[in-house]
């Protein structure tokens, strides 16, 4: 940490914000090599729309990564985007379906949706005492990511509502599950 931070916060608030969002960067940077996996690794029926659906949300999230990574640095730390800061910060395990089929990848990728949309949530809601500035910068990506897990469980979701990934807690139950439900 270098010796200042944003006006109007504390060097200890500046640390603790900046550990925070390094965490999301890490996540960010995750989430969009694992995005690009999935589009190299989908096939079958709906291969192209999926395929081409991956891609704007790559770009997007990759998007956000850079944003976060200037906040930190804004907020006098240096932002981690290395694939060990990845490992040091993961939390989650890494992500488990190779070449498979839309609906395997996508009831796994709403798993992946699951856990990176809790996790960014806690962060909104710690950071609501601590910076409205980087809260706001997280809830606007909040909402594009909830709209992005919407695109994947429209994929999924019966015409009573129902997912087929229903109950499921691994990337590959949830995949095996969306498979047999076709």
């Amino acid at each position: 940490m270098t010796e200042f931070t944003i006006p109007g916060l504390s060097d200890k608030d500046g640390r603790k914000i900046a550990d925070l969002l390094q965490k999301q960067l890490s996540t960010y940077n995750d989430l969009h090599l694992t995005l690009k996996h999935v589009h190299w690794n989908v096939v079958g029926p709906n291969f192209i729309g999926v395929h081409e659906m991956i891609d704007p949300q790559v770009e997007l999230v990759r998007g956000f990564a850079d944003d976060v990574a200037e906040r930190i640095a804004a907020l006098g730390a240096s932002p981690q985007g290395t694939p060990g800061a990845i490992l040091k910060d993961r939390v989650w395990d890494d992500y488990s379906v190779g070449r498979d089929t839309v609906q395997a990848h996508l009831a796994a990728l709403d798993l992946v949706y699951d856990g990176v949309i809790g996790d960014i949530r806690k962060a909104i809601a710690t950071l609501d005492e601590l910076d409205l500035v980087s809260q706001d910068l997280l809830i606007g990506q909040a909402g594009a990511l909830e709209k992005f897990q919407w695109f994947v469980r429209a994929h999924l979701e019966s015409a009573g509502g129902e997912l087929a990934n229903k109950g499921k807690t691994t990337e590959k139950g949830a995949a095996k599950a969306a498979k047999s439900a076709r």
